[in-house]
């Protein structure tokens, strides 16, 4: 390992905010703009994402040795492939409802971006610990990208957080929050905060 590579705990804080998945990379927008209408989509979908970028991130560390460079996308696909096979059907056995809810965009984990870029950065040459530190900062990154913006869309658009009422009756329900419009808008919005808090950060002495 190159003496400039991060360590175990630099991967693991980098993923959780400095290179955050969602307001930092852009990574996985599909999921992001899709399954953030409430929070119990979400989560299971970040929870789903964390099973097969943890899991993908660990086996090919442990091969990193056998790779061979023409082939290694090849092998990063089918091993992402396997542990979302493995995800899907868990799913499907034990939370039906939610794996219906969630459609083809479980299968699609496959080609995440985020988990191929961290098998081609991280995992393919770095150890397991490494692996694992930064399969454990970019899950809990992505949690929270889909996290925010499914608090933001599910409160402001059914008055509720994890299907709990916070807003008294009255509040009118802004419908678009959990229309595909309202995906890109409140994403827009909390990429301009978050950019807006780091150029304050930035700028403080």
């Amino acid at each position: 390992m190159a003496s400039s590579s991060p360590t175990a705990m630099e991967r693991f804080l980098n993923g959780i905010i400095p290179e955050n998945p969602v307001y930092r990379q852009m990574l996985g927008m599909c999921p992001v703009l899709a399954v953030t209408g409430a929070m119990k989509p979400a989560l299971t979908m970040a929870a789903a994402t964390a099973f097969v970028l943890i899991s993908a991130n660990v086996m090919i560390s442990l091969i990193r040795g056998l790779l061979k460079p023409h082939l290694r996308i090849l092998v990063f696909t089918l091993t992402i492939a396997t542990f979302v096979t493995v995800a899907d059907r868990f799913l499907a056995a034990y939370l039906y409802t939610m794996s219906k809810q969630l459609g083809p965009y479980v299968p699609l984990i496959i080609v995440n971006c985020l988990i191929i870029s961290r098998c081609e950065i991280c995992s393919s040459k770095q150890s397991v610990g490494v692996a694992l530190a930064d399969g454990l900062g970019m899950s809990l990154g992505f949690a929270l990208g889909l996290a925010s913006i499914a608090t933001v869309r599910e409160v402001l658009g059914s008055g509720t957080w994890f299907g709990l009422t916070v807003l008294p009756s009255v509040w009118p329900a802004w419908g678009i929050m959990i229309l595909p419009p309202g995906a890109f808008l409140v994403l827009g919005l909390l990429l301009g905060l978050v950019e807006w808090i780091g150029q304050r950060r930035a700028a403080s002495p």
